[in-house]
């Protein structure tokens, strides 16, 4: 089957996107490191032991939406499972966000926002045909 237009859009975003987390998430470690090694007391640690966790999460959802777009644009069936997967995900951090109040409102709903459109997306027939979904 030929492959949804949306579903290359969505592929080549998840590409982009997964390639700049990566890059986030590699730098962020590389200066959580350095914070760590001249931070003075409780207060140093505990921002570098932070960094490095988000940073790590970063790296790691950065290498899954790679994935993510070169699964989707092979059509992969297990592509479409890690694409609803990896947008529910990105709902439950915006909303964690949200609640601890670790982020701006209106960039947290519009990553919500995307998040759902993409999952409605991927929900249609033809794009779960397109993966053996139907």
């Amino acid at each position: 089957m030929k492959r949804p237009t949306g579903v290359t859009i969505i592929a080549i975003l998840a590409i982009i996107v997964g390639i700049l987390g990566v890059l986030g998430g590699v730098l962020g470690l590389a200066g959580g490191a350095l914070l760590a090694g001249g931070a003075a007391g409780t207060a140093g640690t505990a921002a570098s032991g932070t960094l490095a966790i988000f940073s790590g999460v970063s790296l790691v959802i950065g290498v899954l939406d790679i994935v993510l777009g070169i699964g989707l644009l092979g059509l992969k069936s297990w592509a479409w499972t890690l694409g609803v997967a990896l947008q529910v995900i990105g709902l439950l951090l915006a909303i964690t966000q949200i609640a601890t109040n670790n982020a701006t409102l209106g960039g947290e709903l519009l990553g919500m926002v995307i998040n759902v459109i993409i999952l409605v997306y991927l929900f249609r027939g033809n794009v779960r045909t397109a993966f053996a979904r139907a």
